[in-house]
Parts: structure tokens; sequence; C-alpha cells
């Protein structure tokens, strides 16, 4: 399947959102994208400075508070990527925290899919979070981590808190769901496909993207919250998973072009341990000051990342795990103190 599209991508002003119209821009498709909030000059601004906004671009207002608002946006297109996710609640809303508001939107979003008679596919990107090997009972992990896996929701995890725990249970629950609909005869012809990306590394439109690189480059920088993200991490992965965010953008696209494709696909091209990270740069840039010095206490892991199934279908990943941790190097440099 090739040629110019129309497509919808929900929360266009994230930092994966932002990249992946900027790529869609690029070769030449028409882009919906919705925003919370048009008079966010700082946003839209970001977004209409991307190369072909003039022409191809329209945005839409449209919150997963007020799920009915991207319908609008969904309207006329060929294919959907849902990319919008709550990571705060909005309090007095008829949704009982982001977990609920998640779900209903997601599955709203999905109906005016099928509703719209023109959408093809939804391809939702989803968090790695959802994707912990970890054994059922929390007494240690499985061999390989891969599609199979589904991130036990009955435990606690080391260096979470109330606000990871929360995005932890939204984006599982979101996924189940949205997946579990695309199984579903409600779906009727609309292929489902679920992304679970790993951390994602690289420079984006978006100004916050440093801050995902920097949980990556974080055990040499004086951001402990940073650092605490990237350990909540490796214990709910037992390592952590990496993807360059053209990788991301270059996956979803991929999905969008198969002439059939549904299901649930891990997106993430290394799988390494802080230990790991905190090697190479000592190779390879000896300078480095370690801030967060204990990696040495994480005990070594032998779980496996099986990403087969997208390469199978033919993707291609163009960043290695040393060309991940040199980029986050290098859009970090001015983060070392």
């Amino acid at each position: 399947m090739s040629g110019c599209y129309r497509v919808c991508v929900t929360g266009g002003s994230g930092y994966v959102a932002a990249s992946l119209v900027k790529t869609l821009l690029q070769n030449g498709h028409i882009v919906h994208t919705t925003l919370r909030n048009l008079d966010d000059e700082s946003k839209v601004g970001i977004l209409k400075s991307l190369p072909n906004a003039t022409t191809n671009l329209v945005l839409f207002e449209a919150d997963i508070y007020k799920p009915h608002q991207f319908e609008a946006a969904i309207t006329g297109t060929h294919f959907v990527f849902h990319l919008a996710t709550p990571l705060r609640h909005t309090h007095g809303s008829q949704y009982e925290n982001t977990t609920e508001a998640s779900v209903t939107a997601t599955k709203m979003i999905a109906k005016f899919c099928v509703e719209s008679g023109t959408v093809r596919r939804l391809i939702y990107t989803a968090s790695m979070v959802s994707m912990s090997p970890m054994k059922e009972d929390g007494s240690g992990f499985k061999e390989f981590v891969d599609e199979s896996c589904w991130t036990p929701l009955n435990l606690s995890y080391p260096f979470s808190d109330s606000f990871l725990q929360e995005y932890l249970e939204s984006k599982t629950r979101t996924e189940k769901e949205l997946l579990k609909f695309g199984e579903s005869e409600e779906s009727e012809r609309l292929e489902v496909v679920s992304l679970v990306c790993g951390l994602v590394v690289g420079e984006s439109p978006h100004p916050s993207s440093i801050l995902s690189t920097m949980v990556t480059f974080s055990q040499f920088i004086d951001e402990s919250e940073l650092f605490k993200y990237f350990r909540f991490l490796e214990e709910l992965e037992g390592k952590v998973t990496l993807i360059h965010i053209n990788d991301v953008c270059d996956a979803h696209i991929f999905c969008m072009e198969q002439s059939s494709i549904d299901g649930r696909f891990l997106c993430a091209s290394s799988f390494l341990s802080s230990s790991d990270i905190v090697n190479y740069y000592r190779l390879h840039h000896p300078q480095l000051k370690q801030k967060h010095g204990v990696s040495e206490e994480v005990p070594h892991r032998n779980i496996n990342m099986n990403s087969n199934k997208l390469i199978e279908r033919g993707f291609i990943y163009k960043y290695d795990g040393d060309m991940i941790l040199e980029d986050a190097f290098r859009c970090c440099k001015n983060q070392i103190s």
C-alpha cells in the first residue's frame, strides 16, 4: 500500500506525535491533528512551522476528557494514529481517574473510526509499561520480554509513585481494551494495531523531547527524578527497552503502509541495563562523571528481548543501542554539570 493519504494524529503536540506529524507532512500526507487547546500558541506555533504545514496540516481541538470532540478530526481520514493520553487527572470531570478517561475516549475513537466508513486502520501508540515480563506472582522475570507479556496490575513496583502507578494502569488497561475491540464484531473491517514503544530517545520538534532522552542519560545528570523514572523502568522490565524517535516514526508509517496488519507489536531495538549504559559511556566518553552510582547494585538479569514480530513483517531498525546512546549523549551535553 503506497501513496498519499489523509490521516489523523491525536495529541499532536506531544513528543512522539509532533515528530510523527512532521514525518507524515514531509512524506506528502494530509494530516489532521488534535490539540487540547487551539489557543495555546506555543504548541500551535510548533506544528504550524513544520514543513508543508501551510497546505497539508489541519488542526482540531479535542480533549481526552471530551472524547466526542475527536469525531471531527477522524472524519474523512484513511488512517488514525492515537497518541493522546492523559497524564494528569482532570478533577471534577465525569471520570474517576485517568484510566477511566483514557479507556472511554479510546473506545469512542475506535467507534468513530468504524462509523467514518473511510478509516482502514487504527494504530495505537502503547508503552512498555504495559509489557513487563514480571511473573504474575512477582517472584521474578520471565526469560523473554515480547508481545505475550502483560504487566501484572496487582503488584507494586520499586521506584513507583502515584503518578507512575496511574500511568502504568492507564496505558495497560487502554491497550487491552483497544485490542479487545479490534477482535470484536463491533470493529467490522477496522484493523487495530498496538505499537508498544520502548523509552524513546532523540530530538523532536517538541521541546519536551529532551526529557525522555535525559531519562536514558540520567546516571550522568543531577536530576534525581529522571533517574528515579529510569530505575522504575529497569525494575519493571528487568532492563530498559530503547528506541530512537526516527525508528518510532518509521514504525508507525510502516504499519500504515502495510496492505493488512493488526495486533500487538513490540517496537524497540535495544534492551540495556543501567550497567550496560554506564559501561558504554565509560568506554566512549570517559570524561563523564557518574552522578548516580547504584548500577553495581542492580542484579544481572538474564532476560532477553524478542522484537522479531515487527522485523518479520519487513520493518528494519536504523538505530542500534550504541547509536541511541550516542544520540542521547549529544542531546544531553548541555545538561551535564
